[in-house]
């Protein structure tokens, strides 16, 4: 009995010093995106989307419309989003991608679970 604390530690410390799957990068990578969406940081929201630099400007601009327009409706709506949470991720190894599901939280206590695809391009995550 007197071991089973320092079992606990070890079993602690093992678990701390794991590497993160890859699932959880790409969880991380995409509450981070949404959260700058939420923010109003909308072009650090596009630059996270795979092919962002490859856009034309003309077309960036309309993006970053559409994402103005899309959170000044949810401000309107549900009182803007108040928190992210990451509900959970499956990866595809067929296709590459790993699915990441987020749960946005509303200020009029609405939640809605939104699926980000995700890819792995040279060690970043990206929105696919």
């Amino acid at each position: 009995m007197k071991y089973l604390p320092v079992f606990f530690l070890v079993l602690l410390l093992c678990l701390a010093c794991a590497n993160p799957s890859p699932e959880e990068m790409a969880s991380i990578a995409a509450k981070g995106y949404y959260t700058h969406l939420v923010n109003g940081e909308y072009e650090a929201f596009l630059e996270g989307k795979e092919g962002a630099e490859s856009l034309p400007d003309d077309y960036r601009e309309q993006l970053l419309t559409s994402y103005r327009q899309y959170m000044a409706q949810q401000n309107r709506d549900h009182h803007g989003i108040h928190d992210i949470r990451i509900s959970n991720a499956t990866a595809d190894t067929a296709l590459q991608y790993t699915n990441v599901f987020l749960v946005l939280c509303f200020g009029d206590s609405v939640n809605e679970e939104i699926v980000v695809p995700m890819v792995e391009r040279n060690g970043s995550w990206r929105m696919k």
